[in-house]
């Protein structure tokens, strides 16, 4: 099977100048991935650059036909005063494939409710967003980006900040969900110890340069 996302001698940076150099690699399906490196490295710079937000300055990004892709950013904006249940904000996944005055269907309602359960977010599906925990709000934001129905999920640093039984029920969710759909998952995580003996590959950026290996 080809890649479903890569890029090919791709630069990525801000305002013509380069944060990422000479970035070549392939996302293939089923495999779990880690982009590591130091802070200011340009790890979130490269997730960007795959995702598609950021045009490359040099090189070029490959995207199978009609891929999808699921994100879950560092920094989400949505404001947890905001009074939206854990299923409304898993729904808010599905809005792209709905025309604004077209109600929303039971077949999308059931996508969100699967995601949920998938994220092992389904008990709270109908509280408040505002009132759960991070590592609750960890998995509603997961289900919200599986909720797309991707074939390729790409997460910033999706355990920052959480206690560790969260980081725990939120890789399990991880694990579960590439072996059961065969999605391929990269995530940017500053640290691999919880989860290196799950991944099949690393990707190290260093002062730009993109390097990627074989896990141990």
């Amino acid at each position: 099977m080809g890649a479903l996302l890569g890029a090919a001698g791709a630069d990525f940076g801000y305002d013509g100048r380069a944060v990422v150099q000479g970035a070549t690699l392939e996302v293939h399906a089923g495999e779990l991935c880690a982009i590591t490196g130091e802070n200011g490295s340009g790890k979130t710079t490269l997730l960007r650059g795959l995702l598609g937000l950021l045009p490359p300055l040099r090189g070029s990004v490959l995207r199978a036909a009609g891929v999808r892709v699921g994100y879950v950013p560092q920094r989400d904006a949505l404001d947890p005063l905001y009074p939206l249940s854990a299923l409304d904000v898993a729904l808010l996944g599905t809005y792209a494939e709905r025309p604004a005055w077209r109600p929303l269907g039971g077949v999308l309602r059931a996508r969100a409710r699967t995601a949920l359960e998938a994220c092992r977010a389904g008990d709270f599906a109908h509280e408040r967003f505002g009132d759960l925990s991070g590592g609750q709000r960890q998995r509603v934001l997961l289900a919200r980006a599986l909720a797309v129905a991707p074939e390729v999920l790409l997460l910033d640093e999706p355990t920052s900040g959480i206690d560790a039984d969260a980081e725990l029920a939120i890789l399990d969710a991880l694990d579960e969900l590439r072996r059961a759909r065969g999605l391929a998952i990269w995530m940017v995580s500053h640290r691999t110890q919880p989860f290196e003996h799950r991944l099949d590959r690393v990707v190290r950026v260093d002062g730009g340069s993109v390097r990627v290996e074989p896990a141990r």
